[in-house]
């Protein structure tokens, strides 16, 4: 999970959704990353993702700041959009 800077939204409308949601998909495709659950706030959001690769560092640091890169172009802004490091808990799967 990851909180907008000073609890901002960080997305303003449908269209940033989107956006963010086919950042995940690159995200995934690049990482290996697989999605089981999202859920998007207008301040944060949360992730439920397994790591195959045990790359979660990597992924989490692409997703947010190409977003963030991604969303100052289409609204003309600068600077970061995300507060600090994401939060993760570990989930062991059950067979």
């Amino acid at each position: 999970m990851t909180r907008g800077d000073r609890r901002e939204n960080i997305f303003r409308d449908d269209v940033d959704r989107q956006d963010f949601l086919k950042t995940l998909a690159e995200t995934c495709q690049k990482t290996g990353f697989q999605v089981h659950a999202y859920c998007l706030m207008g301040n944060h959001f949360h992730l439920v993702v397994e790591t195959p690769e045990a790359n979660l560092v990597a992924g989490m640091r692409w997703l947010p700041s190409t977003y963030t890169i991604r969303l100052n172009h289409r609204h003309k802004l600068c600077g970061r959009m995300f507060s600090g490091r994401y939060k993760a808990l570990l989930v062991e799967g059950g067979n």
